[in-house]
C-alpha cells in the first residue's frame, strides 16, 4: 500500500538519523486506529492493513524508515549519545512525521530491546488525544496495537506499538547532538531546515531560538492551566515546534501542590509541576549554548544576543500564564492576585484542581463545596463574581474530564486482563471533556484515598 510520504528528514545528511527497519511481531491485533486522523494525513485504510502497518510488520510503500540522531540533557546531566532507541521515522505526510514507537531495535538501542509495553501506549494514546482536545499543542495518536509478544521489565508484560504524529520531531536534543560534535555544518543545515519547516518567517539562529522560546513559553502556561505535569522535561523531550513530547511518567493534578510530581524517577521534585516554567527556561538556556556558534563568530558577542533573547522568557511566560488562567476565570484580564488567591486557597485545603474550576460556573454553594475553609471561598468567590466574568468563556475553557491517573491506572490493568472496554469508554468521554456527560458523572471525580495512584514510570 502506498502512502503519500515527502520525507524531507530522510533528505538530510546521513549525520542526522541511521537506517532502521520495523522488526515483525507475531499476533498483532488492532486496538485503535484514528481514522479521523488518517484522513488528514491523506490515508484511507481497513483494520487489517491499520494493523499490519502500525505493528510495523508491513511497510507502506514510500516510506523510508529512519531512527534519528540527537542528545540531551536527563535530569541535568548531558548524555551526547542518545538517538531514538525505540522509534523509528516511517516519514512525512501532509507535512507531520508519523513514527512507531515500541517497533524495534535502531542504531541508538545500545543494550535496550526496542520495544514498548502495553500500558504506555494506552497512556500516550488516551493522554495526548486529551490534550489535543483541550487545545493544547500536541504530537497525536493514529493507532495503537497489541504484538501478541511480552517484553521484559520488572516483570513480563504485553508489548505493544504506538503510532505517534507530530509537526516534527526535532528536539533541543538536535541542535545539542551537533553542537556537542562541534559539526557546525550540520548545525547550519539543521537550523535551515527548523525555520523552513516551522518558522518561515525565521532567517537565522537567533530567530529560531526566540520562536522556540516564544512556543515553550506558551505551551508551558497551557500545560499549568490543566494540572499538567510532564514529568520528564529533559532538553531531548522538548521540541522545536512547541508540542508535548513523550508522555512517559506525566500525570495531572489532583488536589492542587505546586511541587507535585508524579514521576518514580524524580527523587527531587526537579520536575514538579511549579518548576516547570524555570525548567523550560534552563532547557532553553542549552539551546542557546548549542547555537551560540552559529549566532556570531565572536563568542562574547554571541553569548550576548543569546542572553538577550532568554530574558525575554518570563514576560513571555507570565503574558501567556495570565492570558489561560484568565479565561478560565471568565475574564480577559485581571490582577494575578486572583489567580495566586485561589489557588493558595486550593493548596491549603487540598482541593482538587479541575474540579475548582468546573464548579467556578456552578454557582456559589457548589464552588464553595470544594472547601474546608468556608468563608475564605465565599470571600474569593464575592471578589470573582465583582469582575464580571462570563460564565460561557469559563466553561469553554475549563475541562469537566481529564484523564485522571487511577482511571488511567485502570483502563491498563483491564487491558493487561484482555479487556480494552474501559479504554475505549475513556477514550470516547475524553474526546468531548468540555461537554456534561451525566452517564459518566463518576469520571469527573477525584480519586478516593485508596485510589490514589501516586507514581508513575516511564514504563517503555
Amino acid at each position: 500500500m502506498r502512502f503519500p510520504f515527502q520525507n524531507t528528514y530522510a533528505r538530510l545528511s546521513h549525520e542526522f538519523h541511521q537506517p532502521a527497519s520495523p522488526e515483525v511481531v507475531t499476533n498483532p491485533e488492532l486496538i485503535i486506529y484514528n481514522e479521523k486522523l488518517g484522513h488528514e494525513l491523506g490515508i484511507e485504510l481497513t483494520s487489517e492493513n491499520a494493523r499490519e502497518i502500525f505493528s510495523g510488520n508491513q511497510l507502506p510503500e514510500g516510506a523510508e524508515p529512519l531512527a534519528m540522531a540527537y542528545s540531551g540533557h536527563q535530569f541535568g546531566q548531558f548524555n551526547p549519545q542518545l538517538g531514538d532507541g525505540r522509534a523509528i521515522l516511517l516519514g512525512e505526510l501532509s507535512g507531520k512525521d508519523v513514527q512507531l514507537k515500541g517497533a524495534g531495535r535502531t542504531p541508538f538501542s545500545r543494550r535496550g530491546d526496542g520495544r514498548s509495553a502495553l500500558g504506555p501506549v494506552l497512556r500516550e494514546y488516551l493522554v495526548s488525544e486529551a490534550m489535543h482536545q483541550f487545545g493544547i499543542p500536541t504530537t497525536r495518536a493514529l493507532a495503537a496495537v497489541t504484538t501478541g509478544e511480552k517484553v521484559l521489565r520488572e516483570e513480563a508484560e504485553p508489548g505493544g506499538v504506538f503510532t505517534r504524529v507530530a509537526q516534527s520531531h526535532l528536539r533541543i536534543g538536535t541542535v545539542q547532538y551537533f553542537a556537542a560534535r562541534k559539526d557546525h555544518e550540520s548545525l547550519r543545515q539543521l537550523v535551515f531546515y527548523a525555520n523552513t519547516r516551522h518558522f518561515p518567517e525565521a532567517i537565522d539562529a537567533l530567530d529560531l531560538l526566540e520562536n522556540v522560546m516564544k512556543r515553550q513559553a506558551s505551551l508551558i502556561a497551557k500545560w499549568m492551566s490543566v494540572g499538567f505535569i510532564h514529568g520528564v522535561m529533559n532538553t531531548d523531550n522538548m521540541t522545536l515546534s512547541g508540542e508535548t513530547i513523550d508522555y512517559g511518567p506525566c500525570a495531572f493534578m489532583d488536589h492542587y501542590d505546586p511541587q507535585k510530581k508524579f514521576s518514580f524517577i524524580d527523587q527531587g521534585g526537579r520536575y514538579a509541576y511549579g518548576n516547570q516554567p524555570g525548567i523550560a527556561q534552563w532547557n532553553l538556556a542549552r539551546l542557546a549554548e548549542a547555537l551560540c556558534p552559529l549566532i556570531d563568530d565572536d563568542g562574547g558577542k554571541a553569548v550576548a544576543a543569546a542572553t538577550e533573547v532568554l530574558q525575554k522568557f518570563p514576560q513571555f511566560f507570565e503574558e501567556a500564564q495570565s492570558k489561560v488562567f484568565f479565561r478560565k476565570f471568565g475574564l480577559t484580564h485581571g490582577d494575578w492576585s486572583l489567580v495566586q488567591g485561589l489557588h493558595d486557597l486550593m493548596e491549603q485545603d487540598r482541593a482538587d484542581f479541575t474540579l475548582v474550576y468546573r464548579h467556578l460556573t456552578k454557582g456559589e454553594e457548589s464552588f464553595v463545596a470544594q472547601f474546608k475553609n468556608e468563608v475564605a471561598a465565599r470571600i474569593w468567590w464575592q471578589h470573582w463574581q465583582d469582575q464580571s466574568p462570563s460564565l460561557a468563556l469559563a466553561r469553554r475553557t475549563n475541562p469537566i474530564f481529564i484523564p485522571r491517573n487511577h482511571r488511567i491506572a485502570e483502563v491498563i490493568d483491564a487491558a493487561y486482563r484482555g479487556d480494552f472496554t474501559p479504554f475505549h469508554q475513556l477514550h470516547q468521554i475524553l474526546t468531548n471533556p468540555f461537554d456534561e456527560q451525566p452517564e459518566h458523572v463518576e469520571y469527573e471525580q477525584a480519586p478516593e484515598p485508596d485510589e490514589v495512584v501516586p507514581h508513575t514510570f516511564c514504563g517503555t
